[in-house]
């Protein structure tokens, strides 16, 4: 079952990508593993593979044993990710994503639990390792992209499935009419 941090990815590969088809939890067997969020413009020969991860207090916080593991645990999952891709999609344009709300940025350069500093590594290594580019979408991306579905939502006034674009629409067409209310009723 995806979390609401998948389903707002779903969205934005389904509204903003033009994926026309997208999966939550994909389970590879070969290699063996999972990918978070999957969506395939088949229009555009894209695929885009997507490791999502919501923590909102901590930041990107996985730890193995006692210590951070965010590098290694993103080497692990892009490198299966990559390893899928190319042997199940040749012929389409891959793009890997690591979403991520927030991401805290230390004030000191060199503190040991710097996740900043984990993504600019995990960026690192697939550039130099697969020549393969992973978009990072964290802190201000992270809600640029949310503003983009937020932007579909204010667009129509047509009931949208997905309830976390329900709720964008609702907030949206209520902000609106807040605004117009609280005119008239300050002229009563």
């Amino acid at each position: 079952m995806e979390n609401p941090g998948e389903h707002l990815v779903e969205q934005y590969l389904k509204l903003i990508k033009r994926c026309d088809f997208v999966e939550y939890n994909l389970q590879t067997i070969s290699p063996q593993g999972e990918m978070d969020v999957v969506g395939i413009n088949s229009g555009e020969n894209r695929i885009y593979i997507c490791e999502v991860a919501t923590h909102l207090e901590t930041g990107l916080s996985y730890n193995k044993a006692g210590k951070r593991d965010n590098v290694n645990r993103f080497k692990a999952k892009f490198t299966k990710n990559i390893e899928y891709a190319k042997k199940n999609f040749q012929g389409y344009k891959c793009h890997y994503m690591l979403w991520s709300p927030i991401i805290k940025i230390p004030k000191k350069e060199d503190t040991k639990d710097n996740q900043f500093r984990d993504l600019q590594e995990i960026k690192t290594f697939f550039q130099n390792e697969f020549n393969v580019e992973v978009e990072l979408i964290y802190n201000q991306k992270y809600l640029d992209c949310i503003n983009e579905l937020r932007e579909k939502a204010k667009a129509t006034t047509q009931e949208m499935a997905s309830p976390i674009m329900r709720f964008l629409q609702i907030e949206e067409k209520l902000l609106v009419h807040c605004k117009k209310t609280n005119t008239r009723e300050q002229q009563i």
